[in-house]
């Protein structure tokens, strides 16, 4: 369903011809409202007794916004539809995860997590592809397909059992059968220090990477515009590949060999992508260096969450901590694409790569020094 959304948005907008600066004003309406909905969509769920129901109305709400996109593309309604679209993605992220942590719990997370990325990464994919298709004759199409899609979902949601989720699990609570421990104030999260180390990190990574394809697609469009969609489509579709075959694996390799060695490696393939951007001209060896943005969005899809999952265990606020991650998350990727087009307007492409690239390494040796092993002993064990 997320995927009717996103660049189709622009698609189609420009179809009903809307200027650029009335879509930019929609699309940054929708960026400021998912910033700030984050850390509130997260304290919501863990609010929340059933986290089914939450996403499900998630899902309807996003319904209700594709639907209005094809309906009635006027500019309130547009604007009404693209806040409640990001209001619905600040709640319904933060419920699969808990739904997730509430059927499995900690000591099998990592492994939910990497099926979670692969079947994200599936669905990402296949409906790509039909919304495409099915663009290619009709772009309001697209939000009609998009609406569909609540039928397959809710059916989804409803075969899950209510009873196999573990309310106090879902929020990174440990079970009252165990101990009587209260759950943390949601002020307390922000006085963890790993999470806010870990909160930067992030900051850091988005800042470099996500600037780095548009940046990317600019620079391959003034050398050949005819080719251009083809190779961004391409450089889209490798790293979802790589993330639905590695997924699992991650998952399961963050039990054995910890956080750590893998969050390194995730920050480490951004900084060497973006030097070889820098200098490889190649079309075919673009296409092959996103395979290195593959093994950052396959290790970042698992641990980004296992991460918070790990950080917040006990605490009940396990929603709450993802929310304050994208929060931060958010104020990287928006000041990225402004970064990267103020250096390359005075200084060149290759210098805006190399920029990407030494904050990139900041980010990386911040985890190196300073972000600690978040695993559990008791998993260790287990």
């Amino acid at each position: 369903m997320q995927t009717g959304f996103g660049p189709f948005v622009s698609v189609f907008l420009t179809t009903q011809k809307w200027t650029q600066v009335d879509i930019g004003l929609v699309l940054s309406a929708a960026g400021f409202v998912s910033l700030i909905g984050q850390m509130p969509g997260g304290a919501l769920v863990d609010a929340a007794r059933s986290e089914r129901r939450v996403a499900g109305i998630a899902v309807g709400a996003i319904c209700f916004s594709a639907l209005g996109y094809a309906t009635l593309p006027i500019f309130p309604m547009v604007l009404s539809a693209a806040v409640v679209h990001s209001l619905a993605s600040c709640v319904l992220g933060p419920a699969i995860a808990a739904i997730s942590l509430g059927l499995v719990g900690h000591a099998a997370i990592g492994e939910r997590f990497g099926r979670n990325a692969r079947f994200a990464s599936i669905g990402n994919g296949l409906a790509a592809a039909a919304m495409g298709a099915v663009g290619y004759f009709s772009p309001r199409a697209v939000f009609i397909v998009t609406v569909l899609l609540l039928v397959p979902a809710l059916l989804a949601l409803r075969n899950i059992a209510p009873a196999e989720i573990d309310p106090e699990r879902a929020h990174g609570a440990t079970p009252k059968r165990r101990t009587d421990k209260p759950r943390s104030r949601p002020g307390e999260l922000m006085q963890n220090r790993p999470l806010l180390i870990f909160a930067v990190c992030l900051l850091l990574f988005h800042l470099a990477n996500a600037a780095m394809l548009p940046l990317l697609g600019s620079v391959v469009t003034m050398r050949s515009a005819r080719w251009a969609p083809v190779l961004i489509a391409a450089c889209i579709v490798v790293p979802q590949l790589v993330v639905a075959a590695s997924s699992p694996w991650i998952g399961q390799r963050a039990r054995i060999w910890g956080r750590r060695p893998l969050l390194l490696i995730g920050f480490a393939a951004l900084p060497i992508r973006a030097i070889l951007f820098a200098s490889v001209t190649s079309p075919e060896l673009l296409v092959l260096v996103q395979l290195l943005d593959g093994v950052t969005a396959a290790v970042f899809s698992v641990m980004v969450p296992l991460v918070v999952a790990d950080l917040t265990r006990g605490t009940g606020q396990f929603n709450l901590g993802q929310g304050i991650i994208g929060t931060f998350v958010g104020i990287g990727a928006s000041f990225s694409a402004t970064l990267a087009g103020y250096i390359t307007d005075y200084f060149g492409s290759p210098a805006a790569f190399a920029g990407l690239a030494a904050i990139a390494l900041v980010g990386l040796a911040v985890v190196w020094l300073l972000m600690p092993e978040t695993r559990d002993l008791e998993e260790i064990k287990s």
